[in-house]
């Protein structure tokens, strides 16, 4: 007996999905029950959109993503200034948007909002106007960034932390579930509280980041420049010029303390 010749479909999209003829899908793209996809979207290949997900705006998502039941990407901001400009939502490959998670586009015209590439967003996480999230990150459940943040690569935001606006999160820092985030959190180290305060370098996420033994002997000693020789930010730095050994991760690091325009989250012992 010939076997039956199975044809598998390029794209799955649910006969109940609305999909504005406009909108841009890639291949193997798969779009659940009631899901709606707006004029100006862009869907990468091999990406799944489940049930109820509404993707609008000028959006682009990229390949393999996974988007979970009733999240939300690309919608107006919750911004008072926002009147109606084209605007954008940028997001990269390999992306996990868990349920009812919220990505909201820029104000401002031509301006965007930017997720990067194998990041996971659990559910209820929000992304608001003007963020930009680097590669690597985790968002915990319900954890949310106000409007303009920077969150670098590798950063982990623990569960029902509230990020302040314009606030920026250094690459491979580490925010405890609950905190209150008002200032910025410099590469590398745990913040945690309300508000939230340094409590040490994030030993684990520099391990897990495979950093050289220089750069783990360099960043000891910028901590304890920072947050043990009670000097002022900027003599800090400069004392960081002079004493630490030359390598990527200090250089980045004495860059975001330079640039820290809201101040840096202070250590605990500074309250003691």
């Amino acid at each position: 007996m010939k076997p039956e010749t199975v044809i598998i479909p390029l794209r799955k999209i649910h006969e109940t999905a609305v999909i504005h003829p406009g909108a841009r899908i890639g291949k193997d793209v798969e779009i659940g029950p009631y899901a709606v996809i707006g004029e100006n979207v862009l869907i990468g290949d091999g990406t799944k959109i489940g049930p109820h997900v509404v993707i609008d705006g000028w959006t682009s998502i990229g390949k393999n993503c996974v988007i979970f039941p009733s999240a939300s990407i690309g919608a107006e901001p919750q911004d008072l200034k926002f009147e109606g400009e084209k605007s954008y939502v940028f997001i990269g490959d390999n992306v996990k948007i868990r349920e009812f998670a919220t990505i909201n586009r820029a104000t401002g015209e031509g301006e965007e909002t930017r997720v990067g590439s194998n990041v996971l967003l659990m559910a209820y996480t929000h992304i608001a106007h003007n963020c930009i999230v680097g590669n690597n990150v985790i968002m915990s459940n319900a954890a949310t960034l106000a409007g303009h943040v920077v969150v670098e690569d590798r950063a982990v935001i623990g569960g029902l932390a509230g990020i302040h606006q314009f606030v920026k999160i250094g690459r491979n820092a580490m925010v405890g579930g609950a905190s209150k985030v008002v200032q910025d959190v410099p590469p590398f180290v745990i913040v945690d509280g309300h508000p939230a305060r340094v409590a040490g370098l994030n030993n684990v996420g520099i391990s897990r980041a495979g950093l050289s033994d220089i750069a783990k002997r360099n960043l000891k000693k910028a901590y304890r420049i920072l947050y043990r020789s009670n000097l002022p930010l900027a003599q800090a730095v400069a004392v960081m010029e002079q004493e630490l050994e030359s390598c990527e991760e200090t250089e980045h690091l004495m860059r975001f303390l330079r640039n820290a325009e809201r101040g840096i989250c202070r250590g605990r012992r500074d309250f003691e």
